[in-house]
């Protein structure tokens, strides 16, 4: 609860040092071809994970990480499952297509995976119920690969709770902008260092017998129609308050990953793609992350039902812990 009371303070304080920001669609998929692997990237610039956001978006989501969470919430505890060059929503049975990635939760993730493949495979979250996969780009510290500790995966009713509904099987998206050239063009994630309320859109310096920690927030509101999208993000709208936009009226809980690594000080970087080419060089404010839902779809609306509906605080197992 100390930890969720810090994240609200750090993000007004983020909210007020960081401002709202504009800025603009520039995702273009491009079609594949017969070329080399690098030339591939350099021709689709790995478009699937490029992405702006306008002003009323920018300022919707620094205001919903701002505002605290009063119940109507359940959350799963997952940890690093394995780590490839894989992503199954941009680059789809491509294997090795992509920069290097962090998986959470189902174990047999890839570039090729389906529902019907998540569903038959296992997980390390708890619950086991969630079948989900979770990614995001591998965090690396003075260049060698560094595993989460932990990822807590919150579903929380921030908009208009008791209209909520349960994510439909198969609900693939993508937040964050990997491409962002600066901290201004990616208010979807944050870090912070835990037990302390400062947080940056750029990686923090977390001083010794701390640890770092990222917050990374998805959109509430669905078109009602797609489970995917060309850009993997059309079918999804931020809302503005408590409202969802016309366009997009069915409200989902959102997601939000907390993601804590077991280590501090400097020497931070990311794996990502710079100019048609995979590094891991890239900076903090480059964060993404990418949902593919596999819950059990009954387990699913009835923790909604039960916790996101009701307004209840739940614990993993979908039972209200706190009101």
């Amino acid at each position: 609860m100390l930890r969720r009371m810090l994240a609200s303070t750090a993000a007004v304080i983020f909210l007020v040092t960081v401002g709202w920001v504009t800025a603009r669609e520039t995702d273009a998929p491009a079609p594949d071809t017969a070329k080399s692997h690098a030339g591939r990237l350099a021709h689709t610039g790995h478009s699937g994970h490029a992405y702006t956001f306008t002003a009323e978006q920018s300022a919707a989501i620094v205001a919903q990480a701002a505002a605290p969470v009063r119940g109507s919430e359940f959350r799963a505890d997952c940890f690093s499952s394995h780590r490839q060059g894989d992503d199954p929503i941009v680059f789809p049975g491509q294997a090795g297509r992509s920069h290097i990635h962090e998986f959470y939760g189902n174990h047999t993730a890839g570039a090729s995976s389906t529902l019907q493949s998540l569903a038959a495979g296992t997980t390390n979250c708890t619950p086991t119920v969630d079948l989900s996969s979770y990614w995001t780009p591998t965090l690396y510290k003075n260049g060698a690969p560094v595993a989460p500790e932990r990822v807590t995966v919150y579903y929380q009713g921030i908009t208009d709770h008791t209209r909520a509904v349960a994510h439909p099987r198969g609900l693939r998206y993508v937040v964050g902008n990997a491409l962002a050239t600066s901290p201004d063009q990616n208010p979807a994630a944050r870090w912070s260092c835990v037990g302390r309320p400062e947080s940056s859109r750029e990686f923090i310096n977390c001083p010794p017998g701390t640890k770092l920690e990222n917050y990374l927030d998805f959109p509430t509101c669905w078109d009602g129609k797609n489970l995917d999208s060309a850009n993997h993000r059309d079918h999804m709208a931020y809302a503005v308050g408590q409202t969802c936009p016309a366009s997009h009226p069915v409200v989902v809980p959102r997601l939000e990953l907390l993601i804590t690594w077991p280590v501090n000080g400097g020497g931070l970087t990311l794996a990502g793609t710079r100019k048609g080419v995979n590094v891991t060089d890239q900076p903090g404010y480059t964060f993404h992350g990418d949902f593919f839902n596999a819950w059990d779809d009954a387990e699913l609306k009835r923790r909604v039902a039960n916790c996101i509906v009701a307004g209840y605080i739940c614990g993993t197992d979908g039972n209200p812990i706190q009101q």
